[in-house]
């Protein structure tokens, strides 16, 4: 049968030795990936271990656990957008290469901290490698595989964001059981080991062909402005008071460096990113998804971890099993969300996907010290599904807007917005958390010695120390302890799903919808006409 004069045909973009290897390619990103969410949901069970005093942990403060996150957190979001960029310009394999070895020994030295300061200290050096594999994962897999499949393979790379949520937690309670809290950052050596040489082995370099000079005031404007922005979000949650000084001058100085470098972006000749993009309401949709649904989930997953452990009394294994159902759910559906969005559209399916995760964050607010486990399985379950048909689309829709040599920058964006969205909700809803919570347990706090009330007031891990040390006169204030946690909880539970509605409200506004049938393949990079 001949080819109509001018009909698209797709025309092969990548070249066939590495299409013929794309899915063992996919696998060896995915288990690049995997280091960096598994140890950050591993250190999610361990918190309660490190704040221990020594030898169980290092006694590490409330504001020096957040610190150990947030140092990460700080890192991984400022540095980001660099490392997309340089990942198009230098090459994607050189940069994730790179980025693995550096989270590797900070893993290993993490491992060997003697003081919550070096903890820290290091948690930033695994940050700054994370920079520079996150991004460098999804810009590769969008060189390896064609236009079509690529919804495909975002949705089984999303996907092993479950599978690390799953063997996180399961793997620190394992290790935290039979061995020192440093085990879970040990862990990550040997991985670490085994992705390098299935990197060097199978994965493509790329780079982008035509780069355009080297925008250094971009790139230095957006580090500055985003380490001050998140400094300052975290230094907000540390405080519990947005209205400090040392909150508010980092913050509003992050948001001014942020607003010259958009300004300086528009009026360069070779900018680092075309803000025109985000002209796109599909595309700044997208972004905003990814921050709301994290900023939700991020504060969430930071208290569940302390009412699991401290009010419910389960260990970290047990508490990581019960995050099971939410990986499980992942696992499942985000490879098969693309299915969906075939049928009823991208803002239909991401619609309903932030009303599951908003239904799953309000049923925190139900808990109580007695809840079934069954019932936390399935809230679990719900947030997950409602994950796995949120982060596919939205992804897809982001990194399907910028051509594909702007892979790096694309991957960048979408990682600076749900890292960002990630430290303001640990941030805020940590602030709103600890203010809820000092209120209530102040008043029950006239039986601690005076010079120990300023503490224990601190978090339920410190009041709760403060009682097993004043034996049997502390336990009335374990009670009162695990109440002022648990409303302190629902308020909290229930100003994160106001803030994944708002997700949704977003997405149903922008987001574009199905495509009517028989709608004509777009003449882009896949087509180009063809004469019989």
């Amino acid at each position: 049968m001949s080819i109509p004069s001018g009909a698209p045909v797709a025309v092969p973009q990548v070249p066939e030795a590495v299409h013929r290897r794309r899915w063992a390619i996919l696998a060896v990103l995915m288990f690049s990936l995997l280091i960096v969410v598994l140890d950050n949901s591993i250190l999610n069970v361990a918190v309660k271990t490190i704040a221990s005093p020594s030898p169980t942990g290092l006694g590490a403060t409330q504001s020096e656990l957040e610190w150990a996150i947030n140092s990460y957190t700080l890192v991984f979001a400022g540095l980001l957008f660099t490392a997309g960029l340089l990942g198009d310009r230098l090459g994607r394999k050189k940069i994730l290469l790179l980025g693995i070895v550096l989270f590797g020994l900070g893993s290993a030295f993490a491992a060997m901290s003697g003081s919550p300061g070096e903890l820290i200290a290091w948690r930033a050096v695994m940050g700054f490698g994370a920079a520079f594999v996150m991004p460098a994962t999804l810009a590769v897999l969008m060189n390896v595989f064609e236009r079509d499949e690529q919804p495909k393979a975002i949705g089984i790379w999303a996907g092993s964001v479950g599978l690390g949520i799953a063997i996180g937690p399961i793997t620190g309670g394992l290790l935290l059981e039979h061995f020192w809290w440093g085990s879970i950052f040990l862990v990550n050596v040997p991985v670490v080991v085994v992705a390098l040489i299935a990197m060097a082995v199978l994965v493509p370099d790329s780079r982008d062909p035509k780069p355009g000079r080297l925008d250094p005031v971009g790139v230095v404007l957006s580090v500055i402005g985003l380490v001050l922005l998140v400094y300052g979000i975290i230094r907000g949650g540390e405080l519990a008071d947005f209205t400090d000084v040392s909150v508010l001058l980092p913050v509003v100085g992050g948001l001014a460096v942020l607003v010259v470098f958009v300004l300086h972006e528009k009026r360069s000749s070779s900018p680092a990113i075309d803000i025109s993009y985000f002209r796109k309401p599909a595309f700044s949709a997208a972004v905003a998804a990814v921050a709301l649904v994290f900023f939700a989930l991020m504060g969430v997953t930071f208290f569940s971890a302390f009412y699991m452990q401290s009010v419910r009394g389960w260990s970290a294994l047990q508490s990581g099993l019960l995050i099971l159902p939410l990986a499980v759910a992942q696992m499942v559906f985000a490879p098969r969300a693309r299915f969906v969005v075939d049928r009823f559209g991208a803002r239909a399916v991401c619609t309903v996907g932030m009303l599951l995760v908003a239904g799953g964050l309000a049923a925190f607010a139900l808990f109580d010290a007695t809840t079934p486990v069954w019932v936390m399985c399935v809230v679990f379950f719900v947030q997950g599904t409602g994950m796995a048909h949120v982060m596919p689309p939205v992804t897809v829709a982001v990194m399907q807007a910028l051509p594909r040599e702007k892979a790096g920058s694309g991957s960048a964006v979408n990682n600076t917005f749900r890292q960002v969205g990630g430290a303001l909700g640990i941030a805020v809803l940590g602030s709103v958390l600890s203010a809820v919570y000092r209120g209530d347990i102040e008043g029950h706090l006239d039986a601690v010695p005076a010079a120990a009330r300023d503490v224990a007031g601190e978090s339920i891990e410190a009041t709760l120390g403060v009682a097993e040390k004043m034996g049997p006169a502390g336990t009335p204030l374990v009670a009162a302890a695990q109440d002022a946690f648990m409303g302190a909880m629902h308020v909290t539970a229930v100003g994160s799903a106001c803030v994944a509605l708002i997700g949704a409200i977003v997405v149903a506004l922008f987001l574009p919808g199905r495509p009517p049938a028989g709608q004509p393949v777009a003449q882009d990079e896949r087509a180009v006409p063809v004469k019989a």
